[in-house]
């Protein structure tokens, strides 16, 4: 009796949320990516032309990201940014084609082992190019079973993938067999990925979706019916927009069987874009720069964040966010508690961004073209330029021209045009030391520092073979 009485007591005066936290619902987690859309390449970031209804809606109704960055200039890097929360540069995926490690830690790794059904839909470009030799069917190629850094043996329970860019009809790899599909890629994905959320509404299991279009990315070939919408303008542009418009369709798409499966309400959806754009002013929002480059034309692309149970209203942000911040943020939604958590991470969570506790960014971000050696530091509002080049797929004579150290205020000089860095100095010399110090760690990371210390199989500035451990 006593027992009784005191389990009552306990019950009564226990907080709520202490008691409804063991039947509280995992989120599912849809993470959705374009390729090479720019900042500008939707209607509410204000193009020109192009018509993105879903995901103007979806901006409009969750939470949008006014100031969003990919952590690197191009796709590869930024791909393992998200899986790892961690600088792509501490392992090793320095540019566009080069692999993962194969030790990382990656979020469907850490899910998978929460209980999560995990799925990748789309393009993959983490497996190196392994997957350049399994089919002569291009664009559209399969990564097979034998892949040692395929989704599959980095966490994917179920994959329908492709080890880079694809477009209409594709050759994609079913759990590593090769697959021919007809229609428009973004279709493709999207059917894949929806056979795979059914199946886990339907058992009641919390999944993790990755779908990774490969458009916009070139060549640009779109449906007849999607390039309708821009017949005034030129082929060239048709083609592009109407990729994007399929990405769009494909959105409302997945936002759509999410309700109708009845598991919106808890399921943590976030839009992004690999790297900025690279179709001309429209598309990276006539910020300086484009693909390849860190400028701002080159890391700002669209971000949004839809989770209605814990985003209750539809708001904007313009706190600095970044790729690097999806890791941390989806392990802290679900709670899921990562099992020898390679550190250092240089993301952070965005919970309270979220629940809108905070506007302020405890974590600089860091950008660092390895390959051509321009760095930056974005310590909000100023961000900093070490060996700044324009772009790295075209030689310039600004190049040569360009200061070593640039200086701008993003609040007041979004399109850094005034650099300030003469009128700063102590401002320089504290952002360059804390860039400074993050490369030294960096350089650390490369060198088997994050693994407890044991050798690498690539060194800085080297080429780096698919490890199979």
């Amino acid at each position: 009796m006593k027992t009784t009485i005191g389990l009552l007591i306990a019950l009564l005066f226990t907080p709520p949320a202490t008691l409804c936290a063991a039947d509280s619902p995992k989120p599912n987690i849809v993470l959705i990516m374009a390729d090479d859309q720019g900042w500008g390449d939707t209607g509410h970031n204000g193009h020109p032309e192009l018509r993105t209804p879903h995901l103007d809606a979806l901006a409009a109704s969750g939470l949008r990201l006014d100031r969003f960055y990919a952590a690197h200039c191009n796709c590869s890097p930024t791909r393992g940014s998200v899986m790892t929360g961690r600088h792509p540069n501490r392992y090793g995926t320095f540019h566009p084609g080069a692999p993962i490690r194969a030790e990382e830690l990656t979020l469907a790794k850490v899910l998978q082992s929460a209980g999560y059904a995990t799925g990748h839909f789309g393009k993959w470009h983490l497996n190196g190019k392994n997957g350049d030799k399994n089919t002569t069917d291009m664009p559209g190629r399969a990564i097979l079973a034998s892949d040692p850094l395929s989704p599959g043996r980095m966490g994917f329970d179920e994959w329908v993938s492709a080890d880079n860019y694809f477009d209409l009809d594709p050759v994609l790899g079913r759990n590593g067999v090769p697959e021919k599909f007809h229609g428009d890629s973004s279709d493709v994905t999207t059917d894949e990925a929806l056979k795979f959320i059914r199946k886990q509404a339907a058992a009641g299991k919390p999944f993790l979706s990755v779908v990774w279009f490969g458009s916009p990315h070139v060549p640009h070939l779109a449906l007849p019916a999607d390039k309708a919408a821009y017949s005034t303008l030129s082929e060239k542009e048709q083609n592009y927009l109407g990729e994007i418009t399929a990405v769009d369709r494909n959105v409302g798409r997945l936002r759509a069987a999410l309700r109708e499966l009845k598991v919106a309400d808890n399921t943590l959806l976030w839009y992004c874009s690999d790297n900025g754009g690279h179709e001309g002013p429209k598309s990276t929002g006539n910020l300086r720069g484009q693909k390849g480059s860190l400028w701002e034309g080159g890391l700002r692309v669209p971000g949004i964040v839809e989770w209605p149970v814990r985003i209750t209203k539809p708001c904007r942000s313009a706190t600095p966010c970044s790729t690097l911040d999806i890791y941390p943020t989806v392990l802290e939604a679900t709670g899921a508690v990562a099992q020898n958590q390679i550190q250092p991470l240089d993301g952070m969570s965005l919970i309270p961004l979220f629940e809108q506790k905070t506007e302020a960014r405890i974590k600089p971000l860091p950008f660092w073209d390895h390959g051509t050696g321009h760095a930056a530091w974005l310590d909000w509002p100023y961000k900093l330029h070490l060996k700044p080049i324009t772009t790295r797929y075209k030689k310039s004579k600004e190049d040569g021209d360009l200061p070593a150290t640039l200086l701008y205020d993003l609040s007041k000089d979004p399109k850094e045009t005034t650099d300030l860095a003469a009128q700063e100095p102590e401002r320089v010399a504290k952002m360059t030391a804390a860039l400074a110090a993050w490369r030294a760690s960096v350089e650390k990371s490369l060198a088997g520092a994050d693994y407890g210390g044991q050798p690498t199989d690539f060194a800085p500035g080297k080429k780096k073979k698919n490890s199979t451990k």
